[in-house]
């Protein structure tokens, strides 16, 4: 006997964001989900499994589409004329939506109360499937002891929707441990609600399948369902079936021995490649590039970022532009400490130079020039009495290819030692 378990679908979960990225794979990623479970659907027939889990979260809150419920019901069908039973369980998602309330399901669908926990029956397998749906979507109290007992010798599948302990990541709706599940006596509990992949084996199996379909940069690598296989009233296996339609992956690339900026770029050409080998061939990928490390290059990949997207964008497309997305490029590398910490004597030697520039100055025709027209701007805006009350002003407003020259050699000490007072408190 075998079924399979899955949760968290998300049926045409909004894209947020998507708006943002001009060169995305709008109408790939927006039908992701719907794909996933379809693929999903497909490998149920295939397989010719004998009944299917869905733990929570079909729906993605109070997504008002009704074309999504009929796509759900559309699938349903699918599995009733092939003879497959679903049980359904609401998760805090499907609590909001209205399509969970308001779209007759096919009869091969069974789905779990949300007044009490309630058991299906499968006389022929000798199979008993406990669950309870929320009512609401803040459900935070502990459904665990309203759960039936296990029925004697046959195969007893708790059904979930859980935060479970230790996942901080996830709102902690219907919150219970995993001692607690163990001493249910059930021999498996299917759970929904935490949408990464994790199976605990043992007397008794514990199982997330994770979503179907990851929809952003937080649910990386592959995503699907699970295979369970009993004999008996014993599991025996437990497979995960990948059914995603699009990969995201976060690409990590240390800088920290390179030297220059194009040995960074390469870099990334080189990991990308690795990752589409790695890949199923049909897959496309969403990628983020991460620059890490402390390296010399920081600078230099800092210094124009859309330049940088340019380049990096040139190395996806030289490998497969139907498969490549670059999602995002976070430069989080550092600079080394030799480049934002100058050494005493750089500092002094600066300084100098900066010292001969600025006494040099009143002698470069063009700067001058420059300086009188900014001055000129200035003095323009300032009102009559201010000029007249200051004699400094007045003359350098009456004749300011004159004044300048000494008012730039006046103000050098005073510009000098504002810098190196400035220099020594940053070393």
């Amino acid at each position: 006997m075998k079924f399979i378990h899955a949760a968290d679908l998300h049926l045409d979960s909004p894209l947020r964001g998507l708006s943002s990225y001009p060169d995305a794979p709008a109408e790939r990623l927006r039908t992701a989900t719907r794909d996933a479970f379809s693929n999903l659907v497909s490998h149920a027939l295939d397989e010719q499994v004998d009944f299917m889990v869905i733990a929570g979260d079909v729906y993605d809150g109070d997504w008002k589409d009704y074309n999504t419920g009929l796509f759900f019901v559309r699938q349903m069908g699918r599995l009733r004329q092939a003879g497959i039973p679903v049980y359904l369980l609401y998760g805090n998602h499907d609590a909001e939506s209205e399509m969970t309330r308001g779209l007759e399901l096919p009869d091969n669908v069974h789905i779990f109360s949300s007044r009490k926990a309630e058991s299906f029956r499968i006389d022929e397998m000798k199979v008993a499937l406990h669950g309870r749906s929320f009512k609401v979507a803040a459900t935070t109290e502990n459904l665990l002891p309203s759960y039936p007992a296990p029925v004697a010798g046959w195969l007893n599948i708790g059904v979930l929707h859980t935060a479970l302990e230790g996942n901080a990541q996830h709102a902690r709706y219907a919150p219970c441990s995993i001692a607690e599940l163990q001493t249910k006596g059930y021999q498996y509990w299917a759970l929904g609600h935490v949408h990464e992949h994790w199976i605990h084996r043992g007397e008794v199996t514990i199982a997330y399948p994770g979503n179907l379909q990851g929809r952003h940069i937080r649910e990386l690598g592959a995503r699907g369902a699970l295979m369970v296989t009993a004999e008996d009233s014993e599991i025996t296996e437990v497979d995960r079936i990948e059914v995603d339609v699009l990969r995201w992956h976060a690409l990590s690339v240390d800088i920290g021995a390179m030297v220059d900026r194009r040995e960074a770029i390469r870099a990334v050409g080189l990991e990308l490649e690795h990752v589409l080998d790695a890949t199923p061939s049909h897959l496309p990928l969403a990628v983020r590039v991460l620059f890490k490390g402390q390296s010399a290059v920081h600078a230099a990949l800092v210094a124009d970022e859309g330049q940088l997207r340019q380049e990096i964008l040139a190395q996806a497309v030289a490998l497969n532009a139907d498969r490549i997305w670059i999602e995002k490029i976070s430069v989080l590398s550092e600079a080394l400490d030799s480049e934002s910490l100058s050494s005493e004597d750089d500092t002094q030697d600066a300084l100098v130079e900066l010292a001969g520039l600025a006494l040099t100055a009143k002698d470069d025709p063009d700067f001058v020039q420059s300086l009188q027209a900014d001055w000129m701007a200035l003095l323009e805006k300032l009102p009559y009495e201010v000029l007249q009350a200051s004699h400094e002003l007045h003359a350098l407003r009456q004749d300011p290819q004159a004044q300048i020259p000494d008012r730039l050699r006046q103000t050098t000490p005073m510009l000098m030692g504002r810098v190196t007072k400035s220099a020594g408190s940053s070393t």
